[in-house]
């Protein structure tokens, strides 16, 4: 996992959404690069249960998004921001909670994560190398989203875990900026926007 390109990003506008933040921790695992992820509260009003990166809106608090992100990785699951090295970061992206969401890349080192159980069920560390295992991947296009127009949704299934959403998509931006993967030029199904989701 090559995460030098990561530094020349150019910063771009979150205008018109509320801002937040998240951090993709990279963490070195038995010599192999590793993706960190929470697997959200079932109790929370946002995105119940779904995979994503340590993260939440920007508060006043927080003199940019990168402190953004480095807070809310230390209450989620404890992550200090001085063990963190940010490397850069991806494209922003919005949500359908009418968020505009800055994905911040830091490398982090390979220790227990305890999740603060008032936003975060369980830490999982899943391996790049099965992120980008075909057998592990799949998509789908859905038409006619309300929010989204015509869009592709991609899924990664690993360890037990389904990555999916907002997240989804950071990890395909990740992953090819970073290595050799790249997604399938077409998705595997087109399906309707209220679709059943195959998790």
């Amino acid at each position: 996992m090559d995460l030098s390109g990561l530094r020349r990003h150019a910063p771009q506008s979150l205008a018109g959404r509320r801002e937040a933040a998240v951090l993709a921790p990279v963490i070195a695992r038995d010599g192999d690069a590793h993706l960190l992820f929470t697997k959200r509260a079932a109790h929370l009003g946002e995105h119940p249960g779904q995979m994503s990166f340590p993260g939440g809106g920007r508060e006043p608090i927080d003199r940019t998004l990168t402190d953004t992100a480095l807070r809310e990785a230390d209450e989620e699951v404890g992550m200090r921001s001085s063990e963190v090295d940010v490397i850069g970061r991806l494209d922003d992206t919005r949500t359908s909670s009418q968020y505009a969401v800055r994905p911040f890349v830091g490398v982090a080192p390979d220790r227990e994560y305890v999740p603060d159980e008032s936003e975060v069920a369980e830490v999982a560390v899943l391996s790049v190398d099965a992120l980008t295992d075909p057998a592990n991947y799949e998509s789908e296009r859905r038409v006619d989203h309300p929010d989204y127009g015509d869009h592709r949704v991609h899924f990664f299934h690993v360890d037990g875990y389904t990555v999916w959403g907002v997240t989804g998509r950071m990890v395909v931006q990740l992953l090819e900026r970073t290595t050799d993967w790249r997604a399938p030029a077409e998705p595997d199904r087109v399906v309707g926007a209220d679709a059943e989701l195959p998790i």
